[in-house]
């Protein structure tokens, strides 16, 4: 499921940290989330396509390593995008 590209850039000027940030844990959860949750409605019309789910559990991991990473890291940021993102803990 690939993003938009306006709301892929949409998505990085909310989350970026500085001007020119695309790497930053904060938007490649953000980024995460968004097809995360993109690849969540698919699957809901669609619940024999196996191959999507196994993409979308990968996603997750990446997004929960990227969370674990951040919280470790600097834990303002991390509470920041917990709550942005409306994220369990």
């Amino acid at each position: 499921m690939a993003l938009d590209p306006n709301n892929k850039i949409k998505i990085i000027n909310e989350f970026a940290t500085k001007k020119g940030d695309t790497g930053s844990p904060e938007v490649q959860i953000a980024l995460l989330t968004h097809k995360i949750e993109k690849l969540v409605d698919h699957l809901k019309g669609n619940p024999k396509d196996n191959h999507s789910r196994r993409g979308l559990l990968g996603m997750i991991s990446k997004r929960r390593r990227l969370i674990t990473y951040l919280s470790s890291k600097a834990a303002p940021r991390y509470k920041e995008i917990i709550k942005k993102l409306n994220l369990p803990k």
